[in-house]
């Protein structure tokens, strides 16, 4: 295959993803992708070690991740892990094993390095006429949120971060998977905006929301899930939900119907599926908490994030360039 082959996996605590992209004469053309739920991170809330049986999922699906570069003919890549490997004591266990087995090289990122790839590869969704946005990453063992500003060159820039040691399959953990309370959900809120409270005081960004228009931007399975059941889609298509405007007052009612459904009665939607039915309503008591904290009308769904980001630092140090947009 003519033109340069560059390759990123995105491992994290619930989600092991790999994109491949081909830059030729300024152009960026994703032309292959991969994406499994192995919950790596699988009991890590009630221990330092990583299980067996997350582990052998893992290594299957890096498995197939090596096979998809080898065959697209992959020149460079990067793989990075995140809030999973960050907390398990037997990382670098994992990451011998999964060299030896795979062939793939991974490396454990800090919660300011993932926020600022997340950033990196979702940038071309923030409105240019806001100058200020908030910019949110829930993740499985994790939650990132960003306090963005655009420079004067259009740039986006970082003012502040947070990671919170809050993610979908640790609360699950935490309180399973059925029907949710409506008291339990309102605790999970509750827990994630006392977690915010003190990043939002040091950072003056409610008393900027009083007075100026800002941008929500969700890069998350729970807000791109959220975006194939508002527009009703009876299967989930990025083409229609990456960069998708959503009214949060629509979203919260979606959230609380989720919320009161069960374990069978979720994947009947064919945007959530099996593997994602007890994480979705956890991921949207933390989306519930982001907006109530910071209210805004809108929205918007980013299906790009940390890979988008890793290929392009991979693009940038290797010299070549790209125009318009990733497709």
């Amino acid at each position: 295959m003519s033109g340069n082959v560059y390759a990123a996996i995105d491992l994290g605590t619930n989600n092991c993803r790999l994109l491949v992209a081909l830059v030729k004469n300024d152009t960026f053309r994703v032309i292959d992708s991969f994406s499994r739920i192995v919950r790596l991170g699988e009991g890590l809330s009630r221990s330092d070690q990583f299980n067996e049986e997350a582990v052998e999922r893992t290594i299957e699906a890096l498995h197939v991740c090596a096979e998809k570069m080898q065959f697209r003919g992959v020149g460079k890549s990067r793989s990075i892990a995140t809030e999973a490997c960050r907390r398990a004591a037997d990382c670098d266990a994992f990451y011998k094993r999964a060299l030896g087995e795979t062939g793939i090289e991974l490396e454990t990122i800090s919660p300011e390095q993932e926020a600022q790839l997340t950033l990196d590869g979702c940038a071309q969704l923030l409105d240019r006429d806001t100058p200020r946005a908030i910019v949110f990453d829930i993740g499985g063992g994790s939650t990132e949120l960003m306090w963005v500003e655009r420079s004067n060159t259009g740039e986006a820039v970082v003012l502040a971060m947070l990671s919170l040691p809050i993610g979908v399959v640790t609360l699950v953990e935490q309180h399973g998977s059925g029907i949710i309370e409506r008291h339990v959900y309102e605790e999970i809120i509750a827990r994630v905006e006392a977690e915010i409270q003190p990043f939002d005081r040091q950072h003056g960004i409610s008393d900027y929301l009083a007075s100026h228009a800002t941008q929500l931007l969700g890069t998350s399975g729970t807000v791109t899930t959220l975006g194939g059941l508002y527009l009703n889609l009876p299967r989930y298509n990025r083409a229609q939900v990456d960069g998708l405007n959503m009214r949060v007052e629509t979203i919260s009612a979606i959230s609380e119907r989720l919320a009161g459904m069960n374990h069978d009665e979720r994947p009947q939607n064919g945007c959530i599926g099996p593997e994602r039915a007890d994480l979705v309503v956890m991921g949207c008591a933390i989306l519930d908490a982001i907006c109530r904290h910071w209210p805004a009308p809108t929205i918007r769904a980013a299906d790009r994030g940390i890979r988008e980001g890793l290929l392009m630092g991979l693009i940038k140090a290797n010299g070549d360039t790209f125009t318009g947009a990733i497709t």
